[in-house]
């Protein structure tokens, strides 16, 4: 129990100081010099932070859905069927699981160069629906191993068609598993940082490619703290719905 604790502390005590230093008046954070709103104040003044925000998020999003969509089909197709096809159709899927970042990074930099594909917010999309079909396929999988598909034979049996029944018998029952999966794709894209910043483009900033610009050269890091703050409360939030989602039902 002693142990556990101990490294409960290890990992939230540096967030815990980060959102206390949020509040603080003095602007390296090395001491505290009192309670103060000033830097969320300043925060709403910084206009590329909210312009590098709508970027990640706009990312985050598409990622999100196209993850959805290819990883729910990939996960129908490892469940379904079982052939030397599939097994390296897994092996592709796990492998961004293991993959250093910075060899993805570096990798999808070829390969859009080797294309003469300008780099943009649609490459840092790309790059960002890549690893998160992964993530999306394993909690779909997951779903399906429980997945009674006696249901749908007997919707079949009653007159439904393919697409019928897999619109309203399956798609209703797994939608909480596409939605967990697409919850831990935004968070993943969102704060994605290695990745995006060997694919981004001129004026295709997000925001931890922001934070990291700022952290060398901003004379403001408490804004940084801040912003911080308000990331892992969204952070946390889609991580809580995920894991309600993907619960067990009692």
């Amino acid at each position: 129990m002693i142990t556990t604790w101990l490294v409960l502390a290890f990992f939230y005590m540096p967030i815990g100081v980060l959102i206390l230093n949020s509040f603080n008046l003095s602007r390296f954070g090395t001491r505290w010099q009192g309670y103060t709103f000033k830097w969320y104040e300043r925060l709403l003044e910084r206009d590329d932070l909210w312009a590098a925000l709508l970027n990640s998020l706009q990312v985050a999003a598409i990622a999100s859905i196209g993850a959805m969509i290819l990883g729910t089909c990939a996960a129908f197709a490892l469940h379904r069927h079982r052939s030397r096809l599939q097994t390296a159709h897994e092996v592709l899927i796990t492998m961004p699981l293991v993959l250093p970042e910075i060899l993805m990074g570096m990798s999808l930099l070829l390969l859009f160069v080797s294309l003469g594909t300008q780099l943009s917010l649609m490459t840092v999309t790309i790059a960002h629906i890549t690893f998160c079909i992964s993530y999306v396929t394993l909690v779909v999988q997951s779903r399906l191993q429980d997945f009674d598909f006696q249901i749908v034979d007997a919707a079949r049996d009653l007159g439904a068609t393919r697409i019928q029944a897999f619109r309203k018998v399956v798609l209703p029952l797994i939608a909480p598993g596409i939605l967990a999966g697409g919850l831990l794709a935004f968070t993943l894209s969102i704060d994605d940082f290695v990745v995006t910043f060997f694919v981004k483009g001129p004026g295709a900033d997000t925001l931890p490619v922001v934070i990291y610009s700022m952290i060398k050269k901003s004379r403001e890091f408490p804004v940084i703290n801040a912003l911080s703050t308000l990331l892992l409360m969204v952070t946390f939030l889609a991580v809580w719905g995920s894991q309600r989602l993907t619960a067990p039902k009692v």
